[in-house]
């Protein structure tokens, strides 16, 4: 055979190659190869018609589902816009508290919720929903990361925190629980994922418990939606059945239980919006509707936190209330005035609850009586006159406390020395 023959007879195969060589060919062979190696999703309509969609990545895929809320959306008291006004306040006060969104805006804050296979730490528990919701000028869109096998963490870790771009996170007892559970997960993908980046952090638990213990025996987020925020879930399913519901779910690949704790938890994060709101609004003296008690408990906070004049701006707008909130806004304006060393102006109030005040209010404000007369005014009749009044409180009950011993114990020091003041070279007892 000629060699022009035999080049003739390699043609094909010298085509052949060049084809596989060439870029294009590359391209879609992998991309051909890629659509092959995607898992394929059981009941994938049924998750579609709920707004979830598969994200993939490097060969793993978990489930992303998307909604948005208009701003006029109601959830309790609440629509979703009045987020705006609150962060609007809080610009505008400029006010140092924990919970203060001053120098951010509204879409600085993302409202976080998950979803766990228990309430317990570590590496054992594993979160198998992350959700979490944002506000824009004109919509509010809420994003949960669903994870359909054990094996697909690096992919829901990916999803999340590419979508993910905060400054601020709002929880309801995160800092304690979800975030943590967030990190010793994340701990195990690292090598794979991005960072966790870092944030500012407002808890509404501890928020919520401090504005509503005098009325809530539990802090469950569920029963502050009810009692305080308006909202009543219906056909919700209960938090604690969710581990047992995921589980199913993997055995079965049947979506439809876990689509019910999709929405506990979407309901969740919704609510994180509308409590943030309204602790706010509280904060701020823009609620109409709060209460003696809610009012006397802003002013202590602010107080706990060294803000007196926000605090004395909430218990001055007690003192015509003839009731037990009055009186202990009056007692406790009375401490903020000492901090500011304006003793005639709190003189007239711990006189008011040395009288009317609990059996604790009372005994504060003798004491505190009893030093103005004692190291002010020297008026040691009088310091003696408080003395006695606090020590007659003493009796009203027993001394169960340590606390009750010592109070008693340095009252009895108080009363002698202001008695050898009183009295130079005598011996006196506090018993006479």
């Amino acid at each position: 055979m000629s060699l022009k023959n035999k080049l003739n007879r390699l043609k094909p195969h010298i085509k052949s190659e060049t084809e596989k060589t060439d870029p294009v060919n590359i391209i879609q062979e992998t991309e051909a190869v890629k659509r092959k190696a995607d898992p394929e999703i059981p009941f994938l309509d049924v998750w579609e018609k709920e707004h979830v969609f598969p994200f993939y990545f490097d060969g793993q895929y978990c489930l992303v589902r998307e909604v948005v809320y208009p701003l006029d959306h109601k959830h309790g008291h609440y629509q979703f816009r009045d987020l705006l006004k609150a962060i609007s306040l809080w610009n505008q006060e400029q006010t140092k508290h924990p919970l203060s969104a001053s120098g951010h805006r509204a879409g600085d804050l993302v409202f976080f919720d998950t979803e766990t296979t228990g309430l317990g730490g570590g590496a054992g528990n594993t979160i198998f929903l992350l959700g979490h919701a944002s506000v824009s000028e004109d919509s509010v869109k809420l994003i949960q990361h669903i994870l359909p096998s054990p094996g697909a963490e690096i992919a829901l870790y990916q999803s999340f925190l590419q979508k993910v771009d905060y400054t601020t996170l709002v929880t309801y007892n995160g800092k304690a629980f979800d975030w943590p559970q967030v990190k010793t997960r994340h701990t195990l993908v690292r090598d794979h994922v991005p960072k966790l980046p870092s944030f500012g952090h407002f808890d509404l638990f501890h928020a919520s418990r401090r504005m509503w213990k005098h009325k809530l025996e539990r802090m469950k987020l569920s029963i502050v939606e009810q009692e305080v925020l308006g909202l009543e879930r219906k056909d919700d399913i209960p938090g604690f059945l969710a581990p047992m519901i995921y589980f199913d779910f993997l055995e079965r690949k049947n979506p439809e239980g876990l689509l019910g704790v999709i929405r506990h938890n979407e309901t969740d994060i919704l609510s994180l919006l509308t409590l943030y709101t309204h602790l706010s609004f509280q904060l701020l003296g823009y609620d109409g509707y709060q209460t003696a008690q809610e009012t006397y408990e802003v002013g202590r906070w602010f107080s706990y936190l060294g803000e007196s004049e926000k605090a004395k701006q909430a218990f001055t707008g007690l003192m015509d209330e003839d009731n037990a909130q009055g009186i202990s806004a009056k007692h406790a304006l009375a401490f903020e005035h000492k901090k500011q060393k304006k003793w005639q102006d709190a003189l007239p109030l711990w006189k008011e609850s040395a009288e009317k005040g609990s059996l604790m209010q009372r005994r504060e404000a003798c004491i505190e009586l009893a030093k103005h007369f004692e190291h002010r005014e020297r008026n040691f009749e009088m310091a003696l006159r408080y003395c006695r009044l606090a020590e007659e409180q003493i009796s009203e009950r027993k001394l169960a406390t340590k606390k009750d011993m010592l109070f008693k114990q340095e009252l009895e020091k108080r009363i002698q020395r202001i008695s050898r003041k009183a009295f130079p070279g005598q011996a006196q007892n506090s018993s006479n």
